[in-house]
């Protein structure tokens, strides 16, 4: 009778390490992602920023081995 007593108190000290363990991990995740989503990640470029512009004219499409020239390199 014993020793199932002190399996079930091993067992419920275990289970209380997991729980708390796990809303502690949740909680911390809540809070990391509460810090990211108020982060301004747009903000506007400061100092010799210079804008990236396509080359390529608008008007003109690719031609079909261009095409897939760039979805061999991206891997798309």
């Amino acid at each position: 009778m014993k020793a199932f007593i002190q399996l079930m108190y091993q067992t419920l000290k275990v289970f209380i390490l997991f729980t708390g363990f796990t809303f502690l991990f949740y909680y911390g995740m809540m809070w990391v992602q509460q810090e990211y989503q108020q982060y301004q990640r747009y903000d506007e470029p400061q100092g010799a920023a210079v804008k990236v512009a396509n080359m390529q004219p608008l008007n003109e499409q690719p031609s079909w081995i261009e095409r897939l020239f760039l979805f061999y390199h991206s891997g798309e």
